[in-house]
């Protein structure tokens, strides 16, 4: 699951849905279907081998030196718009350039698309690699998942399965949860009494006003110029004035609207989780517009959560369909090198084969900030962008654990399942909440017949030091594998107790791995900006010509967030009037 961590559609910045775990998660070293930035690199063919080494990407490591590859002698590529990587953020970028009517190329470094929210298939079982649990995604208007209003937008829609509810391991015991204003008061009265009732009857209260602020601008409205008064503003001025002064509460941490408000220990712990699915960040550092949506998608009458049939893959591949269908090319194993530039302007890029793709009209980043620096030729990196990389917090990387699994006898097995062990050092505290999506609970064409695929991550909590000196392979990485990943085993084993002697396959990802195949610095899962101490900068760079998208930009952290960045880039880059139909087109 992931919303930041959770896949859901609960959103990340102002109007827009986080999910999700950007939760990009990592593959196991050996059995990510994707191409190293050399060669690619298949899936095993068992389980359970020791790991083969792996080259890093030294590229995408900041302040690494590079032999750039010589420039081809063929004749250059000619595009308007190059995007580097086909994650969320970056598909939705391109779909909708091409929708506007650009000619569009996306470069992709492995075989596979989607980024952290990729997928792969060994022996009949459907692995995903981040997102899992949706919402929004059949919303409409300004309230909907960006990604939904993306999708609309290039005519694209996708399968979605409904359903309302997960299970949850807390401290206090186990039970089951639900999407909606009423069942929750029921966990309350069985964990907390009357006066966890009484703090939820009255942040239902206090958040009504704020859920109605948070929607009242979509933020694929937004754009990156002085355009935004008119796509953004003017288009939504009587829904701006109904928000009156809440929204300035947004835009703080949503520990604000609750100090003083909020007392009952168990209200508040499960705030805290909550933020922390949301952002990577406790309730202290989540800014409040991202739960003030979770809360109009979650905790109103008639809620549900969405799973498109197919998983995440799925989604990936709508985005890939709506590129091609207005004419853009989606290249895989297209590893890009180097950013050109002439006159100080980004004006191509140079891909690792040496060809050369020049563009009319501008590159996007879909990389990090971090790996987005060293992509651009050491004169050229602005002091200001290496700066805001220094100083920017980074979020923790991931320990998970893929399997599958006979399913034999296990006929209620839910789909989602929150581990929290103690609540004693905080929800993100190492080894602490484990997240487990088993999405052929949900749509059994993801593994064999009789067969269950499952996914159990620690979102975020993971430090790269532990592992920053290793290498893959070694007896060393080996046994620290081992060691870590125990704790989401013992995760797993809460909810099938004998899960070790059903599992077929068992795949383990470390910080390594997500390095090395997610292309992330440090494995990170992104920037930990804290709301109220930080912002996430806007899509446009100092330098003309380049802009990036993703977890790196506004509104930040989440598949809802990074497809609204990838939109905000896109609509940055065409006539007002152009992004004024495509609003109309996405019917907000």
């Amino acid at each position: 699951m992931h919303t930041g961590h959770l896949g859901t559609s609960v959103r990340t910045g102002f109007g827009s849905p986080l999910v999700n775990h950007r939760l990009a998660s990592c593959h196991q070293d050996k059995f990510f279907r994707f191409a190293s930035a050399r060669k690619p690199v298949s899936h095993p063919v068992a389980a359970r081998q020791s790991d083969r080494a792996l080259t890093t990407c030294k590229a995408h490591a900041t302040g690494s030196t590079v032999e750039r590859p010589r420039q081809s002698q063929q004749k250059a590529q000619e595009t308007d718009v190059v995007v580097i990587g086909s994650g969320i953020g970056g598909l939705c970028c391109a779909a909708l350039l091409a929708k506007y009517g650009l000619k569009v190329t996306v470069c992709e470094s492995h075989n596979i698309p989607g980024g952290a929210a990729h997928a792969w298939v060994q022996k009949g079982y459907h692995f995903e690699s981040g997102p899992s649990l949706y919402s929004g995604m059949s919303g409409t208007g300004p309230a909907a998942n960006p990604l939904a209003l993306v999708l609309k937008a290039i005519e694209e829609p996708l399968d979605l399965i409904q359903y309302n509810q997960w299970n949850v391991l807390l401290p206090e015991g186990e039970f089951l949860t639900q999407v909606g204003n009423d069942q929750f008061y029921e966990v309350l009265e069985k964990v907390s009494g009357q006066k966890g009732i009484d703090d939820w009857a009255k942040l239902q209260r206090l958040m009504e006003p704020l859920a109605k602020a948070a929607t009242a601008v979509p933020p694929i409205a937004i754009r990156a110029d002085p355009g935004v008064a008119l796509t953004a503003v003017a288009r939504y001025l009587p829904r701006l004035f109904a928000g009156g002064p809440d929204a300035l509460k947004l835009i703080g941490p949503f520990s604000k609207v609750t100090d003083g408000q909020i007392t009952d220990p168990f209200v508040l712990n499960w705030l805290d989780l909550l933020c922390f699915l949301l952002s990577g960040l406790p309730a202290n550092g989540t800014i409040a517009a991202e739960v003030a949506f979770m809360f109009n998608e979650w905790y109103r009458p008639n809620s549900s959560l969405e799973f498109p049939r197919g998983g995440s893959q799925a989604m990936v591949n709508a985005l890939v369909r709506g590129v091609k269908k207005y004419g853009g090319e989606v290249k895989l194993n297209a590893h890009v090198d180097q950013v050109l530039m002439e006159r100080g302007r980004a004006t191509g890029v140079l891909l690792k084969s040496g060809q050369v793709i020049k563009t009319h009209k501008a590159v996007v980043s879909n990389a990090s900030m971090w790996d987005t620096l060293p992509l651009l030729p050491a004169e050229a990196q602005p002091k200001s962008m290496q700066q805001a990389a220094d100083d920017t917090p980074m979020n923790r990387s991931f320990m998970h654990l893929h399997l599958g699994f006979d399913a034999s006898g296990l006929d209620n097995l839910e789909l989602h399942h929150i581990v929290v062990n103690s609540w004693d050092h905080g929800v993100d505290s190492e080894q602490n909440v484990v997240l487990i999506s088993i999405a052929s609970v949900m749509d059994p064409s993801l593994a064999p017949k009789g067969k269950h695929t499952l996914h159990a991550y620690l979102p975020a909590t993971e430090p790269f030091e532990l592992w920053q000196d290793l290498k893959q392979g070694t007896p060393e990485y080996a046994k620290l594998k081992e060691e870590r990943s125990q704790v989401l085993w013992k995760a797993v084993e809460k909810v099938i107790p004998d899960i070790r002697k059903r599992t077929e396959i068992e795949m383990v990802g470390t910080p390594l791995t997500h390095r090395h195949f997610l292309r992330r610095h440090r494995g990170t899962y992104g920037p930990g900006i804290k709301a109220g101490e930080g912002t996430f900068p806007f899509q446009k760079t100092q330098i003309p010509g380049l802009l990036c998208c993703g977890d790196s930009t506004f509104p930040g952290i989440g598949l809802p967030a990074v497809a609204a960045s990838g939109a905000v880039a896109a609509n940055s880059l065409v006539p007002i009037w152009d992004h004024w139909k495509m609003l109309d087109a996405a019917g907000v």
